[in-house]
């Protein structure tokens, strides 16, 4: 069982809320960054995609009118990793750290892996 937990978080998201409830209802008390406010930096951000296993276009959020409209479609994953630290509602969430593995708790589901 993981003993810590940080949750990148957007309480408007159903998924997030979601997530976090499994986290809580698995008895841990987890740091809750809401990202949005305090966006990672780019190592940081950095740090989580490649902590995942993930490129920066396997986590950004394509479905966002900002990603249309800044034309990303066609962009390096350095463009997009740039893009999400400049505008963090791009960054697909949740991403979920614990003592044992980061991952995109997309399926919530997916954050049992890391408990």
């Amino acid at each position: 069982m993981a003993k810590t937990a940080t949750i990148y978080h957007n309480p408007r998201c159903s998924t997030s809320r979601n997530t976090l409830k499994v986290l809580q209802e698995a008895g841990l008390e987890p740091t809750i960054v809401k990202y949005l406010e305090t966006p990672p930096s780019r190592d940081a951000l950095r740090k989580l995609l490649d902590d995942a296993g993930l490129k920066p276009s396997e986590a950004i959020r394509k479905k966002e009118d900002l990603y249309k409209e800044l034309n990303l479609a066609d962009a390096s994953e350095e463009e997009l990793l740039v893009a999400m630290v400049d505008n963090p509602i791009l960054i697909e969430r949740p991403l979920v750290v614990t003592d044992k593995g980061t991952v995109l708790a997309r399926p919530v589901d997916r954050v049992r892996d890391i408990l």
